[in-house]
């Protein structure tokens, strides 16, 4: 089932989906772990995100690695395919702490651009990464991408 890659391109978490379709986020979770929904949530669903009920039951296109298809890939994309694999999920938390370490020693090598021009050089990229990143939290809260684990129940 698509549910997953639908809520994610709209930029839906899983609570916000389950607010706007009036199903409980465990109802989500669960059927985007597999699970057989109801007729009338996939109801739900496809209104919410604007598709077709059969359109919410297509499987999930999976690439075999021993086709034809597969050997002729350009490499770049059978990287990409890796990278999916690791299930990498960018937290805001992350970025912003690669954003003020990226400041800090950016600081700290420009300093040092006093005594040694190749440092300079290496400080003005680590703030030009620093900015990059900034920017990267800036969009990446203005379209809601961020990764978010749920925290584990406390009892």
């Amino acid at each position: 089932m698509i549910l997953k890659q639908l809520r994610i391109s709209r930029h839906l978490s899983q609570e916000q989906l389950a607010l706007m379709s009036g199903l409980n986020v465990r109802t989500i979770q669960r059927i985007e772990s597999g699970h057989k929904p109801s007729l009338e949530s996939l109801k739900c669903l496809a209104s919410v995100l604007e598709v077709d009920v059969s359109t919410l039951n297509q499987e999930i296109f999976m690439m075999d690695k021993n086709t034809d298809n597969w050997h002729s890939l350009p490499f770049w994309v059978k990287c990409w395919f890796f990278f999916n694999f690791l299930d990498f999920r960018p937290t805001r938390a992350t970025a912003k702490r690669v954003e003020v370490l990226a400041h800090a020693s950016g600081f700290t090598f420009c300093a040092l651009g006093f005594v040694n021009q190749a440092a300079l050089a290496g400080g003005l990229c680590m703030l030009f990464t620093a900015y990059l990143f900034y920017f990267l939290v800036w969009k990446g809260d203005k379209y809601g991408i961020w990764y978010e684990p749920l925290e584990p129940k406390r009892t």
